[in-house]
């Protein structure tokens, strides 16, 4: 295998971790922390997307960007996987950087299958 290769399977070792410690922190109710873990996980997945497809990037918002043009754009994905990744990054800057906002239990919980749909969808095309 070689570096790179390493790094993709690496990239998809963090999306399913950060997947799992938001299923412990969701446990504990801790919200705004569980869905920081749900950005990244998807975030890791692309990344390891991205790899696969020789598409290099420095930032998020970068992330966010070569994924829609290489992937929403073309319709290899489906649209709604970029929402839903776009969403989370901007629900992940409040919840990380907002001030006295907290997420709740009805906005956190219908996450969980999404972005287990995402990150599965995603492996599909690494």
């Amino acid at each position: 295998m070689s570096i790179r290769e390493d790094y993709i399977v690496y990239r998809i070792q963090r999306a399913e971790e950060s997947f799992d410690e938001a299923l412990l922190l969701l446990n504990k109710k801790h919200w705004n922390t569980a869905t920081n873990r749900l950005y990244y996980s998807c975030f890791y997945a692309v990344i390891a997307l991205l790899l696969k497809n020789d598409i290099n990037t420095n930032t998020h918002v970068g992330a966010i960007n070569q994924f829609g043009l290489h992937f929403i754009k073309t319709g290899k994905i489906g649209g709604s996987f970029g929402s839903l990744y776009s969403k989370l990054f901007d629900y992940r800057q409040k919840g990380d950087y907002g001030d006295m906002f907290d997420f709740s239990e009805e906005i956190v919980l219908p996450l969980i299958k999404e972005v287990r749909f995402f990150i599965d969808e995603v492996k599909k095309h690494i």
